[in-house]
């Protein structure tokens, strides 16, 4: 190919890009992929949830603590990264809590997009990852995150929307993360049961009637030998990430045997490919690479 494939992948806060996606980022990274991460928030308002972090120092300068984790993510990750200079709507207690004024989930979604349309056209991204409609979880940021990235998905390729914002260039395909599927999880509650490893997933799986899967894994990237390197750039959040908690309760090696990959959604697709895919980059051929408008 006369120029490398170029993966966007777009997340609310720091972390979100090393919890979601990124043995994928880093599976293609070595494969010579340009991988762009885009930030729409700084995290100001994330609570620290790992308990040996919680520390008055670090409470009072959240905002450029989160800055640098994000900074050591993304050299392990070996990707580009930039904020979106958004700020963080927080995590409402009850569902009738007002978000903060000027946080990024109350901004009205063509303000929103415009820095992520402008990041589009610049990087000019094959693929871009993102969220389903429901945020992966109901977190506002995460909701508003796939509403900005479905919009600069249609919008960055047309000349007559957002203009100053750079020379159009359409993506060619869209996804969603589908990494929490209950299939996933209890394959992997199964392996640590047999195996005599106390599984949390089990009180999980019993009440996942309570949030029924929206969108079928139409994507399957096989990325386990790249499962350290995520765990490396998860701990690297240290304040989000607790590794004695969630994410690693499952060994590594297991989920390398169980579930080698990450799953995806083809939300969108401009070019024609065959499902099931185990490639984001399937349908994507030579001649197409260089098409800046659909």
């Amino acid at each position: 190919m006369s120029a490398p494939l170029r993966l966007m992948a777009v997340h609310a806060h720091p972390d979100d890009e090393s919890s979601k996606g990124a043995a994928t980022m880093a599976l293609y990274r070595s494969q010579g992929v340009d991988v762009l991460v885009c930030t729409c928030t700084g995290g100001e308002r994330g609570s620290i949830l790992n308990p040996k972090m919680e520390r008055p120092d670090i409470l009072e300068n959240i905002t450029e603590v989160r800055r640098l984790e994000m900074e050591k993510a993304r050299e392990i990750l070996d990707v580009d990264q930039q904020f979106m200079g958004f700020v963080d709507s927080g995590l409402p207690e009850d569902e009738n809590e007002a978000l903060p004024d000027g946080c990024f989930a109350l901004q009205p979604v063509e303000v929103a997009a415009a820095p992520l349309v402008a990041a589009v056209r610049a990087f000019k991204p094959h693929v871009i990852l993102t969220y389903d409609d429901d945020g992966g979880y109901p977190h506002p940021d995460h909701i508003m995150t796939n509403k900005v990235s479905v919009e600069a998905f249609e919008a960055a390729g047309d000349p007559d929307r957002y203009i100053g914002l750079g020379e159009p260039w359409q993506p060619l395909k869209l996804y969603y993360h589908m990494g929490f599927t209950r299939e996933r999880f209890e394959a992997l509650h199964q392996a640590m049961t047999e195996r005599g490893i106390g599984s949390p997933y089990g009180d999980w799986i019993a009440r996942w009637e309570d949030r029924p899967q929206k969108w079928e894994v139409t994507t399957r990237v096989r990325c386990g030998e790249y499962f350290e390197t995520r765990d490396l750039a998860l701990m690297a959040h240290a304040t989000q990430v607790d590794p004695d908690g969630f994410f690693f309760v499952c060994p590594r090696e297991l989920q390398q045997e169980v579930w080698p990959t990450e799953d995806y959604h083809l939300a969108r697709s401009l070019v024609d490919t065959e499902l099931p895919e185990d490639d984001l980059f399937a349908g994507i051929h030579a001649g197409e690479i260089t098409r800046a408008t659909a």
